[in-house]
C-alpha cells in the first residue's frame, strides 16, 4: 500500500491532480505560447498515463478507488473555481486544464472497461483542444498586446478568424454537443452511472456542474475579449482602441503617443499573426472537429486499448517474452 501511494503521489504531481497541482497555474502562463501549448497538451497526460498503468498493471483492484474518486472530485472543483477567478486567459486555461484532469481520474477510479475507454478517448480530445486554446491565447496576446481580459476588447472586429479559432475549441472543451468533449464526458458519465455507487452518482453530478462552469469561464472570455467594445473595457489599451476604430495597426514610432510607444515598444518588428502559428492552430482546430466526425472508429480504438489495460497479458508477454519471440532484449531493458 505504501509503495502504491508513493507512486500515485509522484505521478499525481506530474498529472497536476489536487492537492499536487499548485505548481501548474504559475508555471504555464510564463512560457511562450507554443511552448505552453505543448506542455499543456502532453506533459500532464504523461502523469495520467502513468496512473493508468499503476492502477491496471502494478496494483490492479479497488483498494484505493474511493480515494481516487475524492481526488477527482476536488480536482474538478478546485480547478474550475480557480479558472472563474482569473482575469488572465492563460491562467484561466491553466486552471481548466487542472479541472479536466479530474475527469480522467474519475474514469480511472471507476476502473471498468467502458470507463477506461472513455478516458483514452478523453485524453486524445483534451490534448488537441487544450493545445488549440493555448495557441489561440498566444495569438490573442500577439494581436491585442495582452491576455488580460480587462485590457482586451473588440477582438472580433480586429480578427474574425481569431474569434472562430477560439470559439470552436471553447465550445468543445465546454462539452457542447456534438463535439468530442461532449462525447467523452458522456462516456465517462455513462460508465459511472452503470457502476452505480453513491460516490459514482456524486461524481456524475459534479462532472455536469463543472462542465457548465467551464463553459461559463470560456464564454465570459468570448464576451469580454471578442464581443464588447473597447470603450466598455476596464483598462482599454490606447493602441487597441485605435485598431478597433480603423481596423489597421497604428504606428508605434514617429509621432505616436508616449502611451502607445511604451505599451508596444518595438512592435513594428513583430509579425502579429504569424502564418505558421495561425496554420498550426487552424490545423489543430480542424483535428478537434475530426475527433467528433470520426468518433465511432476512435471509440473502437479506445475500446481495444481499454481491453488491453484491463487484461494486460499482451503487454506483459511483449515485455518479458524471449527476444526471438518478440520480447525486449536485456540491453533494451
Amino acid at each position: 500500500m505504501q509503495l502504491h501511494l508513493m507512486l500515485l503521489i509522484a505521478f499525481g504531481v506530474k498529472a497536476a491532480i489536487f492537492p499536487l497541482s499548485f505548481w501548474l497555474p504559475d508555471s504555464y502562463p510564463t512560457a511562450s505560447a507554443p511552448v505552453t501549448a505543448v506542455f499543456a497538451g502532453l506533459l500532464t497526460k504523461v502523469g495520467v498515463y502513468s496512473i493508468i498503468r499503476t492502477e491496471t498493471l502494478l496494483f490492479p483492484g479497488t483498494q484505493i478507488n474511493d480515494l481516487l474518486m475524492w481526488v477527482a472530485l476536488l480536482t474538478m472543483l478546485v480547478g474550475i473555481l480557480g479558472a472563474l477567478a482569473q482575469i488572465d486567459i492563460k491562467r484561466m486555461l491553466s486552471f481548466t486544464l487542472i479541472s479536466h484532469i479530474g475527469y480522467m481520474i474519475f474514469g480511472i477510479a471507476v476502473g471498468t472497461e467502458a470507463a477506461l475507454a472513455a478516458v483514452v478517448y478523453y485524453i486524445a480530445h483534451h490534448i488537441v483542444i487544450q493545445t488549440s486554446l493555448f495557441l489561440v491565447a498566444g495569438l490573442i496576446e500577439r494581436r491585442g498586446g495582452s491576455t488580460n481580459v480587462d485590457r482586451l476588447a473588440g477582438m472580433l472586429k480586429i480578427s474574425p478568424l481569431l474569434g472562430i479559432l477560439y470559439m470552436i475549441p471553447a465550445l468543445n472543451l465546454g462539452g457542447i454537443p456534438p463535439f468530442s468533449g461532449f462525447l467523452g464526458k458522456v462516456g465517462l458519465l455513462e460508465a459511472g452511472v452503470t457502476r452505480g455507487t453513491s460516490l459514482d452518482y456524486l461524481l456524475v453530478g459534479v462532472s455536469v456542474f463543472v462542465s457548465l462552469l467551464t463553459l461559463l469561464a470560456l464564454i465570459r472570455v468570448w464576451i469580454r475579449v471578442f464581443l464588447r467594445s473597447v470603450d466598455d473595457a476596464e483598462y482599454p489599451d490606447p493602441v487597441l482602441r485605435s485598431r478597433t476604430r480603423d481596423g489597421k495597426r497604428p504606428r508605434t514610432s514617429g509621432p505616436a503617443s508616449r502611451d502607445e510607444s511604451s505599451t508596444f515598444a518595438g512592435r513594428d518588428a513583430v509579425v502579429l499573426m504569424p502564418s505558421f502559428m495561425v496554420g498550426a492552430t487552424t490545423a489543430l482546430v480542424v483535428v478537434g472537429v475530426a475527433l467528433t466526425v470520426f468518433a465511432g472508429p476512435l471509440f473502437d480504438l479506445a475500446d481495444n486499448a481499454s481491453q488491453n489495460l484491463i487484461n494486460p497479458d499482451r503487454y506483459i508477454d511483449a515485455v518479458f517474452a524471449p527476444v526471438g519471440q518478440g520480447g525486449v532484449s536485456e540491453e533494451a531493458q
